[in-house]
């Protein structure tokens, strides 16, 4: 989204752990926003046009010799500022006020008393936020209001609405202050002054135009469709700004998960009309996995593979025409990670599309870099995309090829398969959908246990099941899955699934252990 369609709300990182959730919540709140560094100069951010400003939280203290310092200029540029823990306690020393070393440290859940002022007016005198804090701010800047306080926290919320500044010590974007949202959208509307416009119908317009600025009118672009939400809603998003100037390729390694290639073939190209190739690589991919049993190798093996197999499908894609352009599915989390992007393709061989010949030149479109998964859905829904492309889970580059423990077998694949068909379906009907960010289902192929089936020893592989919640990917936790729905996959797994006798359930949370298996 360019700054001449909608003045950003900046979210400036002092090394926050919550600076992309932050912006995250803006956008809920229906304002576009963007992360930027605590480095940036106050002419740099003058020259983003944004509509306000957003100190994020950091690890620092203020007055540690290397601490990440505010420019204070930026609070002369007249915008509106909302500091929040470390951000609100560089904005209280920029305006003059007292931060200080109070040996009341707050970590956690904590109770707040509120004492007035826009931002927690109606709420519940004394409630919950999340604290995350050593030092706190003792007195306020000159002419802010003391909104609210704790034990550790004199000064735990200020505001000047004349300024149409504010800050509070706690952390309003986490789920764990309840009021939190409401607080941050009252900032922005009430305090801010801004007008809520972000939604995804006007999100999809503007990024269709983009698209057919960049390609113009007479480009060609290729599109390497997973099976994914991200390069499904991209392509979507291109087909309808260029037509049939884009063609969609789609390489089959044969890691899918059941029903995959069938739902890219009919039920992407049924709602939006794109042209697709798709290639059967399935066997080139089992050759090269052939004996392989060791996860980094067997990742770089479906990278290289998949490379090749890339390769192929855009020679023929090409048919001898100049095609310009790549269309990748690049979320704005893949940006800030990566630096804001140079504009050059840093591709996980894995997942996307790397190490093409060095006579093949594309120019990359990548129509969601300023998206967040949550709007690349609601965006793919205003396109017409079917819920079962939009709602689906997060699935890894490799594919099953990481969720089989040991060596990739076509008859694990289908035993893999088959099991993980059942938890969908189960988890599906019992309407766990929404609260499961992704359930991966792994094979244990090189662990056999002792099982009794129709009367009779079995010697069979276990299958797990690692149901997760996450916002972020960074960090996760085990679902409480009902035990009557648990009892279902398992009796269905062991029962319709040869050479499996147990169903186990992984309840750790990341950190420590990650999301998948390998």
């Amino acid at each position: 989204m360019t700054q001449q369609n909608q003045s950003p709300v900046l979210v400036v990182d002092f090394g926050a752990q919550y600076a992309q959730l932050i912006a995250r919540r803006v956008r809920e709140a229906h304002l576009y926003s963007e992360v930027v560094p605590h480095t940036a100069t106050a002419a740099e951010i003058k020259a983003k046009n944004p509509a306000a400003l957003i100190l994020s939280g950091g690890p620092s203290s203020v007055y540690a010799d290397n601490a990440p310092k505010l420019d204070p200029e930026i609070l002369e540029l007249g915008l509106p500022v909302f500091g929040i823990c470390y951000g609100f306690q560089a904005m209280t020393d920029a305006l003059g006020g007292t931060v200080a070393e109070t040996g009341n440290r707050e970590y956690g859940r904590t109770q707040i008393q509120v004492a007035g002022g826009v931002l927690h007016n109606g709420l519940t005198q004394t409630h919950q936020v999340w604290m995350s804090h050593g030092d706190a701010v003792t007195a306020a800047p000159e002419g802010f209001e003391v909104t609210a306080s704790s034990e550790g926290a004199p000064v735990a919320a200020f505001e000047n609405v004349e300024k149409h500044m504010a800050g509070v010590q706690y952390h309003p974007e986490v789920l764990h202050s309840p009021h939190g949202q409401e607080v941050l959208s009252r900032f922005l509307t009430q305090i801010a002054g801004l007008k809520p416009t972000w939604t995804a119908a006007n999100i999809a317009e503007q990024l269709i135009e983009q698209v057919r600025e960049q390609v113009g009118e007479t480009g060609r672009a290729i599109c390497g469709l997973s099976g994914g939400v991200d390069s499904a809603v991209a392509a979507a998003l291109v087909q309808r700004a260029i037509g049939d100037r884009l063609t969609c390729v789609f390489v089959d390694h044969g890691l899918l998960r059941a029903g995959e290639r069938e739902q890219v073939e009919q039920d992407f190209v049924a709602a939006t009309g794109a042209k697709l190739i798709t290639v059967d690589e399935r066997a080139a991919f089992l050759s090269k996995l052939s004996g392989v049993t060791e996860p980094e190798a067997k990742r770089k093996a479906i990278g290289a593979e998949f490379i090749r197999s890339f390769e192929r499908a855009v020679a023929q894609a090409m048919e001898g025409q100049q095609v310009d352009f790549l269309v990748q599915g690049t979320l704005y989390p893949d940006v800030v990670e990566s630096g804001g992007g140079s504009g050059t393709a840093n591709i996980k061989s894995h997942h996307n599309v790397g190490g093409l010949p060095d006579d093949v030149e594309f120019k990359l479109v990548e129509p969601l870099r300023l998206l967040f998964k949550d709007e690349v859905r609601a965006v793919g829904r205003e396109l017409g995309l079917p819920d079962v492309i939009v709602s689906r889970q997060p699935f890894p580059g490799p594919g099953l090829g990481i969720r089989i423990i040991g060596e990739v077998t076509e008859d694990r694949l289908e035993t893999l398969r088959a099991a993980d068909q059942i938890a969908r379906e189960e988890l599906t009907t019992a309407g766990l959908d929404e609260q499961i960010w992704q359930c991966p289902v792994v094979l244990l192929a090189d662990v056999r246990s002792v099982g009794v089936q129709g009367d009779q020893r079995t010697y069979g592989h276990p299958i797990v099941l690692r149901p997760v919640t996450s916002e972020d990917a960074m960090t996760a936790d085990w679902v409480r899955i009902p035990y009557e729905t648990l009892e279902k996959i398992s009796t269905r797994i062991t029962n319709e699934v040869a050479e499996v006798n147990r169903v186990v359930l992984d309840v750790t949370s990341k950190p420590p252990g990650t999301i998948e298996w390998e």
